[in-house]
């Protein structure tokens, strides 16, 4: 471990005050011996840069998919008062909302093993890469409401069920949205992309749940052993990268002008009540509440194909939850045992909360809210549990994913996408991509063990495990 950090425990580390100058809080981080293996300074080094931003609460935090990212770490999360803190599009990232949703199906392994021409469809059904357009069309004023009602204007529109927005993080839209900090270029670039799933590390995968962990909890979220599951994982697309775009210009001139000091201009800010903050805050909901309505409009697609291809029922297909990894949100929290509104920023990391908490469906509430954390291509994903412990630790979050050790570049030089395809067929799990430079690219070993980055939340107790999904097939972006 780095030279200055001190051990609080088995798998939690502590970078004191005076790692980095300025810093207001300590910063923590979860995380193996195992995984530290491959912890980068630079990742370190940012997690120190948040704890110099004015209002931070507590600690600056980590989780253990953490590696380097813009401004913030990937796997970061900080709270901020609400009069002195700020709030930063560095905490949030590009892919406003990217998140994960996982659906349950009335199929069992055999039912799909060997069908290939499923995933074809799923595939030439869900428009995948760079660039890809939908077949919705939206005219300007729909895409405003789409940024207003999020997943909601998806389901009024005939693209789901009411019960998918109970089992969606608040609801599936965030109330503080306004368009009109959006801009016209950002817009321009979601017209077309509704339903779409875009490039990187997006997917849509068929699944089969090979463990449960907690029965009592399976039970509530509606998995069973060997029961055919999809995962869904994608964001706000172009939309949501233009407005982080667009106002990180905007806060870098506000952090002059409100003379704020960073060790990093990444972090640019503006106070939460400043106009600037004002102006970001209401855009980056409105590209959140785009994302969710264009994971509930694939999620339609998917239900549709498996409809006609094995004679199912929607409503034999419920949404298990749908969580955010890149998001800021305004959220009540004990902080030195009184309960206060403060803003979490969330990046690369789930939220988590615990059992009879606030904004978690009745029928959910004893266990505790869903957490879904996806692994690599032909790696485990898991279901887990939010916790207690992860609200009065880490402002009820834990990790997102298994984060990423290699580079897009580093990953296209040492690894064959037909390579990588053929040992996954070996396995038994068929994927198809746009081209074979997006399989080589998040191929398995470019990522860190999904199930060590999930033993160490499991093991702290910031959330925990429910059940192990094994993938089957997939489509890359």
């Amino acid at each position: 471990m780095l030279q200055g950090i001190k051990r609080i425990d088995t798998h939690e580390w502590e970078v004191p005050v005076g790692f980095v100058a300025g810093m207001r809080v300590p910063a923590r981080f979860f995380l193996s011996e195992l995984l530290g293996e491959s912890l980068e300074p630079g990742a370190i080094q940012q997690l120190a840069n948040v704890a110099t931003m004015p209002g931070i609460i507590k600690n600056s935090l980590a989780m253990p998919d953490i590696h380097w990212g813009y401004g913030f770490p990937i796997g970061g999360v900080a709270a901020f008062d609400l009069t002195e803190g700020v709030i930063s599009p560095g905490g949030v990232g590009f892919d406003i909302n990217c998140g994960v949703r996982l659906l349950t199906t009335p199929l069992v392994k055999k039912d799909i093993t060997g069908r290939h021409d499923l995933i074809e469809t799923l595939f030439h059904g869900v428009p995948t890469g760079v660039g890809a357009k939908s077949a919705l069309r939206v005219t300007g004023q729909e895409l405003d409401t789409m940024m207003v009602k999020g997943a909601r204007w998806a389901v009024e529109a005939g693209f789901g069920e009411q019960n998918d927005l109970v089992r969606c993080e608040e609801g599936g839209f965030m109330k503080e949205a306004n368009p009109k900090e959006v801009s016209a270029k950002a817009k321009q670039r979601g017209i077309p992309q509704g339903g779409t799933l875009g490039s990187g590390n997006h997917f849509l995968e068929l699944q089969v749940v090979s463990e449960i962990y907690d029965q009592t909890a399976a039970n509530a979220f509606g998995l069973t052993k060997d029961q055919v599951c999809c995962m869904i994982h994608c964001g706000s697309r172009g939309l949501g990268h233009q407005v982080c775009t667009d106002h990180l210009k905007v806060l870098e001139g506000a952090t002059r002008r409100y003379q704020i000091k960073l060790p990093d201009r990444q972090l640019a800010c503006a106070p939460i009540s400043s106009p600037e903050g004002r102006a970001y805050f209401g855009a980056m909901a409105a590209s959140a509440n785009y994302a969710w309505a264009n994971r509930q409009l694939i999620t339609h697609t998917t239900r549709q194909i498996l409809k006609k291809m094995f004679s199912i029922d929607d409503k034999e297909m419920p949404l298990v939850y749908d969580v955010a990894h890149n998001v800021a949100k305004i959220e009540e929290h004990l902080v030195d045992g009184r309960k206060v509104k403060v803003c979490v920023h969330r990046k690369g990391a789930t939220r988590s909360f615990g059992p009879h908490t606030a904004d978690i469906p009745d029928k959910l509430s004893s266990v505790g809210q869903p957490v879904i954390i996806p692994g690599s291509m032909g790696t485990p994903s898991f279901v887990l549990r939010g916790t207690s412990k992860a609200m009065e630790r880490t402002f009820g979050s834990t990790c997102h994913g298994a984060g990423r050790v290699m580079s897009r570049t580093q990953a296209k030089k040492k690894f064959s996408g037909k390579e990588v395809m053929a040992v996954l067929a070996r396995q038994g799990i068929f994927v198809k991509a746009p081209n074979e430079a997006a399989i080589a690219d998040e191929a398995p070993d470019v990522y860190k063990s999904s199930q060590e980055v999930v033993r160490v939340v499991h093991e702290v107790g910031l959330s925990l495990l429910v059940a192990r999904l094994q993938p089957l097939g997939g489509i890359k972006g």
